[in-house]
């Protein structure tokens, strides 16, 4: 039996670039983080473990005068104004690709009151939240397709994406507003609104769905490493599982409780999400090479 570790899996630099910053100031004091750090419970039990406290929004509201980081995936503008206002220092560690789609939004809220700016984005998600608040919560957002009928068409749009999601989508949803617009305005004869998209998916994320095919495709058995709130997980999961039907989705190295019967000679892969800390996917190896062992 082989068993190899996908080279790619793994933290993005965002959640990377977030859990060193933690760890940093977790060795000067006391830290809360405004959310789960990371959308994996392993990870955020380890650094809990390390002192650092996992609060939500109401517990932020009555905070005074700690020290709280604010997750890569960004927070809108009106947690800014709640931290100063109770004296908090604000450890950002806000993605910079993140970081730079907020202010691309905010510019273009402010150049275009009158315009329609339409996220392509999981309503809900953390970072569509924080990029609707840049527009002074008027921003609307779609999931797919099928939520186009919302727009208004009279209006200029200017759409933009959630950066983890898929490229394939968007450029789906660039093609149908285009459709509807044609139709519509062949039909009326008026002046065309402008539109605008703008792909701001992040590629190191985007890429990782053909690096996560072609290692898997060849395995006889893998293992998919990752948290059960993280969507990214179930993204490329289902990416994983149409390249390989004999994917196995799992959170810890407990869930394995023994081998199949024909692993002796088989070639295992394990792989995961972009919140999936490499320590968890190396101790899921562990515990297979046990198994084999005994």
């Amino acid at each position: 039996m082989t068993v190899t570790i996908d080279p790619h899996s793994g933290f993005c630099f965002g959640v990377t670039r977030a859990i060193r910053q933690a760890e940093e100031y977790l060795q000067k004091g006391s830290l809360f983080c405004l959310g789960d750090i990371v959308h994996n419970g392993q990870e955020v039990e380890r650094l809990e473990c390390m002192g650092l406290q996992t609060i939500d929004y109401d517990t932020l509201r009555e905070l005074r005068y700690g020290r709280v980081l604010f997750r890569a995936h960004g927070e809108p503008p009106s947690t800014y104004r709640i931290a100063q206002d109770n004296e908090l220092e604000v450890i950002d560690a806000t993605c910079p690709v993140v970081k730079k789609l907020q202010e691309r939004i905010r510019e273009t809220y402010r150049l275009y009151p009158e315009a329609q700016i339409v996220i392509f984005g999981k309503k809900g998600h953390a970072e569509v939240i924080g990029l609707v608040g840049q527009t002074h919560n008027t921003a609307l957002v779609i999931e797919s397709v099928q939520d186009l009928d919302q727009l208004d068409y009279s209006l200029p749009i200017y759409l933009f994406s959630q950066t983890t999601k898929s490229v394939e989508m968007f450029r789906e949803i660039v093609a149908e507003i285009n459709r509807r617009r044609g139709v519509l305005y062949r039909s009326e004869g008026d002046e065309m609104p402008a539109f605008e998209w703008h792909d701001t998916i992040c590629r190191n994320v985007s890429n990782r769905v053909d690096e996560l095919k072609a290692f898997v495709r060849d395995k006889d058995l893998v293992y998919f490493v990752g948290g059960q709130k993280s969507s990214n997980a179930k993204v490329l999961f289902a990416h994983c599982l149409e390249a390989n039907p004999n994917t196995v989705f799992l959170s810890s190295p407990e869930e394995i409780t023994e081998l199949p019967t024909d692993a002796a000679d088989a070639e295992i892969g394990i792989c995961g999400a972009t919140s999936t800390p490499l320590w968890l996917m190396q101790a899921v190896r562990d515990k297979l090479v046990g198994y084999s062992s005994d």
